[in-house]
């Protein structure tokens, strides 16, 4: 399996500050109007929301990230018995 790309880890970064009600910065202004675009989130009157489809593609996005991690250790795993034996 692949790591997850770093477009996607910087994509789930910002929408976990948006649904914690964080400002955005300025640089965050590409990735603002992607989310808009594409549905994720949109302008409420605390600032930007998450949508229902946001949520889930934090969710979906943190799943992935767990899931890399847990490979990483399955793997770590293997190679040290690999060596111990």
């Amino acid at each position: 399996m692949d790591p997850i790309p770093l477009e996607e880890l910087a994509l789930l970064d910002v929408l976990k500050r948006i649904d914690q009600g964080l400002e955005l910065t300025a640089s965050d202004a590409p990735i603002r109007q992607r989310l808009h675009d594409s549905a994720l989130a949109v302008e409420g009157d605390g600032g930007m929301q998450l949508t229902a489809a946001g949520i889930e593609m934090c969710k979906s996005l943190q799943h992935r990230v767990a899931a890399d991690a847990q490979a990483e250790k399955i793997l770590q795993k293997r190679e040290g018995s690999d060596l111990n034996a």
